[in-house]
């Protein structure tokens, strides 16, 4: 847990993602449409990716992958970024973050 712990702190933005997850590359994109690049980290291509996957199930990820962190704290997964649940209201939460994090590295 101390290494998803440290490199979600690293940047302002991080997404744990797994190179084959079609969950995971919409989450990409919709950072991407909004112009913010995060640091990703594939899971997958990981040697210690399995057990990165257990400490984010551990920190409260409903599925490991995609797991959003802004600023070093759990956003959460597709359902929590891009949900069909007042879907508008946490897009703009979300961008909002983004922004302000984004904005304070400059």
């Amino acid at each position: 847990m101390d290494k998803v712990t440290r490199l979600a702190s690293e940047n302002g933005l991080v997404l744990f993602s797994k190179s084959s997850c079609c969950l995971c590359y919409a989450v990409k994109i919709l950072f991407q449409e909004i112009g913010v690049t995060p640091t990703v980290h594939e899971l997958d291509q990981d040697p210690e990716g399995r057990e990165m996957e257990r400490a984010l199930m551990r920190l409260g990820c409903s599925a490991p992958v995609p797991a959003v962190f802004i600023g070093g704290k759990l956003v959460g997964s597709t359902n929590e970024v891009m949900g069909d649940d007042h879907f508008e209201e946490r897009h703009v939460d979300c961008v909002v973050c983004v922004a302000f994090y984004v904005l304070c590295a400059l």
